[in-house]
């Protein structure tokens, strides 16, 4: 038989008749990838690679390309362990932090199941939901980025997730918020910690004080491996177990473990002072904003979210002038909005010049 004699419910005759009911919707992620001369689109390090982890991945032996890498990250996990004060029996590694985080989902929930999350959020937790058919639920997020316990309580959802700082509006969560829908959820906890390190509170204190919780987070942002791929997520050692079932082994690749734990080892530094300029750079973005005339949001990570009329046009006169941002044509709660990221000066003041004619 082949697919096209196929039909099933009325759904034309193809491959797609053969997927899951709830797989059908989803669609690819499909972002403009056109090169453009100044990229604040990704939220990644623009001040480049750290100098020990640039090191590592040069002087790799053959055999980290030949041969298989540690199934499960050990010595990575030792050096997460020791940056984040925590045992590694707490820590699980993988291809990203999105792949922790789908295989969290996939481990805890279970078909038909609910997760609920705040809206907007990271934008790839309704899809990962869906693939692994679950029901994604939506809380609105308040616009100074508190939360309603009460309202996800409510949800009766079998997995909860948090992002703090939240991608994309770059607000950090309440920590009172947090911790009180931690108590009373039903089941798991992800709190997604992409951009810890640019926040004023780690929030690593909790995972140590609730068994339900999982802390996503990555070296895709500060540490500037975004390329490598590079996720890992801590909680109790019961809970990382069951994720890294789900994830499998073999999931970080030897030369991108090489990269990171020399990272880890001889670049914190480095990392720190990146952190600085990014804060500086930031402050000084946000003021010249304000003086243009516009609102953007409070921000707790490296990029900001800026409301914007007619988001869609403008975006897309800033990359004809050679600078590119996200755009977000309809968030909750605030419409049209720019997301920003920063970096060196030179490119926050071409984006600035670019911003000002593309409004006008």
């Amino acid at each position: 038989m082949k697919i096209s004699d196929v039909n099933i419910s009325g759904v034309d005759a193809s491959a797609t008749a053969l997927a899951r009911d709830c797989f059908r919707p989803v669609a690819l992620y499909d972002p403009d990838v056109t090169p453009c001369e100044v990229d604040l689109s990704d939220n990644t390090n623009l001040w480049g690679v750290p100098p020990a982890a640039q090191l590592a991945i040069g002087s790799a032996e053959s055999d980290a390309v030949s041969r298989y890498p540690a199934p499960y990250a050990a010595e990575l996990k030792t050096r997460i362990a020791s940056y984040l004060q925590v045992e590694p029996s707490m820590v699980v590694t993988g291809c990203g932090s999105d792949d922790v985080l789908d295989s969290a989902i996939r481990a805890f929930g279970n078909p038909g199941d609910r997760v609920v999350m705040p809206n907007p959020s990271f934008g790839m937790i309704p899809v990962f939901a869906r693939i692994n058919g679950l029901e994604p639920v939506f809380v609105p997020l308040g616009r100074g980025g508190d939360l309603s316990p009460a309202a996800f309580d409510a949800a009766g959802a079998r997995i909860t997730y948090l992002c703090s700082p939240n991608n994309p509006t770059g607000g950090a969560l309440r920590r009172a918020d947090i911790d009180e829908i931690i108590r009373s959820a039903r089941g798991l906890v992800i709190l997604d910690q992409a951009y810890a390190e640019f926040s004023t509170d780690s929030l690593t204190d909790l995972v140590k004080a609730h068994d339900n919780l999982l802390m996503t987070r990555t070296m895709s942002k500060a540490f500037g491996l975004a390329g490598l791929r590079i996720g890992y997520g801590i909680g109790s050692p019961a809970l990382v177990r069951e994720v890294e079932k789900s994830r499998g082994p073999y999931k970080v690749n030897a030369l991108a473990a090489r990269a990171a734990i020399s990272a880890l080892t001889g670049d914190l530094a480095w990392v720190a002072d990146r952190i600085a300029d990014m804060k500086t750079n930031r402050a000084r973005f946000l003021a010249a904003l304000e003086a243009m005339g516009l609102a953007p949001l409070p921000t707790d990570a490296n990029f900001v979210c800026v409301p914007v009329g007619d988001a869609r046009r403008v975006g897309e006169s800033m990359r004809m002038r050679g600078v590119a941002v996200r755009v977000f044509e309809d968030l909750p709660g605030i419409g049209g909005a720019l997301r920003i990221t920063i970096g060196p000066w030179e490119m926050m003041d071409q984006c600035l010049s670019s911003l000002a004619e593309s409004l006008s």
